[in-house]
């Protein structure tokens, strides 16, 4: 049988790295197929090369046995290959069926676009692969799972029967996962032919009928899931067991470092997108929050580190209130952040490393002598966090934008552990980094707890949420609606209560106003 994809040898130079060395690939028609490995491993070049975005230097490209050269997305679409990218590319402000005909629009006769031909197009669509979705609805009001159907759709309505998903499951809750998949297999069962890249790796023996390793950039092994475990991928990937967020000994000292008391941050209409919040976080522990995206917890880390202003409330750090003070003079209080997107708000991609590592302390030693740079005293820094925190690299004089994901996650974590705050704001610390990777974040998180560092965590991975925290609070519509012992919670009902599902059942939302048991 003819197979749906097959690179050969393909291979791919950066200056400095080889992305893809001689890898080979084989997608049969009709399966999902994943891709594993390591951040720097090449999965992300190899999709890219396969939807256009870039040239292979080597090798060859057949789909359906026809060789190919793939040179623009068009091409690949052309071809019947769609992408649906990590980070969705939707207009809010427009309709579903106006987002999905963008760029593509079906028009009459003279030049107008036919929306009642698009309608139907649509429809059929929904129907052949069972992605049901209102077309009037605009894409802000849906969820996280919804925006993401309206991704898939787009591709199909293009005419894609191979889709090439790049970590279709890293913002959503278990119930919009199991929902994924469900589209995902109606897909298959239609003809369609998936790739998808995944990090988590019992996801993947779920979903998938083959699985392909890369490291290194080289083909290591495709795989039967059911001849494998997630231990065995992880032993394939980067040659150790599979890591665990698993926290046991308790590190929560009496000692209160963060109060948040009646915080209230409004939207530019005025209405409250973090209502009344309160919480405390005290020396040795870590709080988690859990939300489906969008529900304040962006606003409320916010609110906390300086860049936005409340409405109302307080933040206190060490019994002093922070309300008159800088973000500066915040971070210099003892305030360290580890924010969500790493390229937009981490670093700045062009500069070299020893200066990404001055970002945020740069009045501060060893990164100034009084009103200037201290260069030398930045190096030493950056060579120390480079040794202690395995920041991989051929030296510090490299740009950003040539690491890994995973080395500039472990770059800025060592940035901000190593000023020696008193609270660490941790947004989404793992988020696209490789298991390898995330041991490393994990263990530098544990460790700084048991030193004492309090800290507040945001992830949309549940198992990071229970194995790390010490004390979970749930945010739903810019509210605190439970409080939950990670010992006591599965990421099931913790998704429960993230969607809102939990809240009129037994385990009602307890006070959360501030009392010394409410996020302690």
């Amino acid at each position: 049988m003819t197979a749906a994809i097959e690179l050969i040898g393909i291979t791919k130079r950066f200056p400095g790295v080889i992305a893809n060395d001689d890898v080979n690939l084989t997608v049969q028609r009709g399966e999902i197929h994943a891709i594993c490995g390591e951040n720097g491993a090449g999965k992300s070049t190899l999709m890219k090369m396969l939807y256009g975005m870039q040239s292979p230097d080597e090798g060859r490209m057949l789909v359906d046995g026809v060789e190919v050269e793939l040179s623009s997305p068009s091409d690949a679409i052309a071809r019947g290959i769609g992408m649906v990218h990590q980070h969705f590319m939707l207009a809010d402000q427009l309709t579903v069926l106006e987002n999905v005909i963008l760029g593509s629009e079906p028009t009459n006769g003279i030049g107008q676009i036919d929306f009642k031909a698009a309608r139907s197009h649509f429809a059929e669509v929904g129907e052949s692969y069972g992605l049901t979705i209102e077309p009037d609805d605009l894409v802000e009001t849906l969820e996280v799972g919804e925006r993401q159907r309206v991704e898939i759709i787009k591709v199909l309505f293009r005419g894609a029967q191979i889709l090439i998903l790049d970590e279709p499951t890293a913002v959503l809750v278990p119930q919009e996962v199991e929902e994924l998949f469900r589209n995902m297999r109606e897909l298959k069962a239609n003809g369609a032919t998936i790739l998808f890249i995944d990090h988590k790796l019992e996801e993947v023996l779920e979903i998938s009928d083959s699985i392909t390793v890369l490291r290194q950039g080289k083909t290591i092994a495709t795989v039967d899931p059911k001849d494998v475990t997630a231990g065995d991928l992880a032993e394939l990937m980067v040659g150790s067991e599979l890591p665990t967020p698993d926290t046991t000994d308790s590190t929560v000292t009496d000692i209160v470092t963060l109060d948040v008391d009646g915080l209230t941050v409004l939207d530019d209409d005025q209405r409250p997108v973090v209502d009344d919040v309160s919480l405390r976080i005290h020396q040795g522990e870590i709080v988690g929050i859990a939300g489906v995206e969008g529900n304040g917890q962006h606003e409320l880390v916010s609110a906390i580190i300086g860049t936005l202003d409340p409405a109302s409330g307080t933040v206190q750090l060490n019994g002093e209130d922070l309300a008159h003070r800088s973000v500066r003079e915040r971070r210099e209080a003892g305030v360290a952040y580890v924010p969500q997107d790493r390229h937009v708000e981490g670093l700045l991609l062009e500069a070299p490393l020893w200066e990404n590592t001055a970002l945020g302390h740069q009045t501060q030693r060893p990164f100034a002598n009084g009103i200037w740079i201290d260069r030398a005293g930045t190096r030493e820094r950056t060579e120390t966090i480079r040794e202690r925190y395995d920041v991989r690299t051929p030296n510090i004089d490299v740009s950003a934008h040539a690491l890994s994901g995973g080395n500039q996650q472990k770059l800025i974590l060592g940035r901000e552990i190593m000023s020696k705050p008193d609270l660490l704001i941790a947004s989404h610390p793992t988020r696209g980094i490789d298991v390898g990777a995330q041991a490393a974040v994990w263990d530098h998180m544990r460790t700084a707890r048991a030193e004492g560092l309090a800290t507040l965590l945001i992830s949309a991975d549940l198992d990071e949420l229970i194995g790390l925290s010490d004390t979970i609070v749930v945010m739903f519509h810019g509210k605190l609606v439970a409080t939950l012992d990670p010992s006591e919670v599965t990421p099931r009902t913790l998704g429960a209560y993230m969607t809102g599902a939990s809240l009129d059942g037994d385990a009602g939302p307890p006070d959360t106003n501030g009392d010394e048991e409410a996020a302690s």
